[in-house]
């Protein structure tokens, strides 16, 4: 993560907005007071973490994800087809 501080990223703040968002990397701005640092963030890659947050926070989804994992670990998993939502809707 690349940290730079906060005169440097007021005067190049399109420049910085660009890289965080291209290189899907956050950036720390730093200033005079350590307590006063940020980190800019993609929206992206913001909303990513947010919903894995959500999902890691969701023991339902969890457990459906860990009884996933034992299937393929036991090589119990079934393929099937899809479903598709407009057959759904019709029934």
């Amino acid at each position: 993560m690349d940290a730079v501080n906060y005169s440097n990223f007021r005067k190049n703040l399109k420049h910085y907005f660009k890289q965080v968002n291209d290189d899907s990397e956050p950036l720390i701005v730093t200033n005079k007071e350590p307590e006063d640092n940020v980190v800019v963030l993609g929206k992206e890659d913001y909303d990513a973490l947010i919903e894995t947050l959500e999902i890691q926070s969701n023991q339902y989804l969890m457990d459906k994800i860990e009884r996933g994992r034992k299937q393929v670990s036991e090589g119990t998993i079934k393929q099937h087809e899809l479903i598709d939502p407009e057959q759904v809707t019709k029934s």
